[in-house]
Order: C-alpha cells, then structure tokens, then sequence
C-alpha cells in the first residue's frame, strides 16, 4: 500500500475534518502528548482544526501536511513558519501524529520527509521541533537527521494527567 502525503489549505481541512479530529483524538486517547489532555472528544479535536490550525493556514503562518493510505487519512504533520523577524530561516516541526491502528509502517518517516523536503523549498535552513523524552517518535526524528539540543525537565502533563514529562529539544540543518 502506497502512503499520498498532501498539504491542505482551508477548504480541505473543513472537508477532511472528521479524518483530521479522529487521527487527533485517537493519538491523545492512545497517550500521545500533542499538548491536549485525554480523554479528547472528536468535537474538541474538530475545534482545534476550525479554530486554531484552519486560521494559522489560510494566514500561510502553518503548513499542514496529511497521510492518506487506502482513501483513509492516518496521520498529519504541521510546519510553523511564522518565526520571529530574526529568524526567517528556521521553522518548526509541530503535531506530527499517525494514527495507532497505522502506526509503523512507514508513515511517520513518510510525513516527517515530505515536512522537511517542502521546509527546503521554502528556503529554510534550520528546522526545530520538540518531543516527549522517550517518546516513540524521538528515534524515527534521530533517524531523519535530527539531533538532540537539550532536554527541560517536567516540562509538560502527559495526557492522562498523572506525571509532567520531559521534553527534548531538537534541531536539523537543512
């Protein structure tokens, strides 16, 4: 089975939104820390898509990216390209997530690829982004190039909201 990776503007987010909310509230109820609590509803899921990622897109603020396999969406990624004025030649890598039932076959490298094939289009030369301590995906970004910057302690609740976690910093140069 092939994995199709394309970007969606604002109209395809309004219409794959019931894809979009189910990858989302899926990887959090399954332990993902993506920055929501669990258990996240589809609706909250769905309002995060409206709300926050919609806006950020239509603005080109944020890329985002989807994974589709067999017409099904099974994973997203976002590059935040907004950046500080002195920093036009850095972005970050943001909410990548694959579904639990697709997860390891490929389609977390597939998205982390293509993110960081169009990051070169854009001119950017440095690409950021951060993940739980000992989170699955820390190997799959080692994998691809990154490396790490540093690790902050307690950093953030893991969603069932019984331990803060540490996140790691990393960083690749394009």
């Amino acid at each position: 089975m092939n994995t199709i990776i394309t970007e969606l503007n604002e109209p395809a987010i309004e219409a794959r939104l019931a894809g979009l909310s189910e990858i989302l509230a899926a990887s959090v109820n399954d332990g993902a820390a993506v920055s929501f609590m669990a258990p996240l509803s589809r609706k909250e899921a769905a309002n995060y898509w409206m709300a926050d990622v919609r806006p950020e897109v239509a603005a080109g603020r944020r890329l985002l990216f989807a994974a589709e396999r067999e017409n099904e969406l099974v994973g997203t990624v976002q590059i935040l390209t907004s950046m500080p004025q002195n920093q036009p030649h850095r972005c970050e890598i943001a909410k990548m997530m694959v579904h639990p039932t697709a997860r390891r076959l490929g389609i977390g490298r597939a998205l982390m690829n293509h993110a960081l094939d169009r990051a070169g289009v854009l001119g950017k030369t440095l690409v950021t982004l951060d993940t739980r301590t000992g989170d699955i995906a820390e190997p799959l970004y080692s994998s691809v190039g990154f490396e790490v910057a540093g690790v902050i302690p307690d950093f953030a609740w893991d969603p069932d909201g019984k331990a803060r976690h540490a996140t790691t910093y990393m960083y690749r140069r394009l």
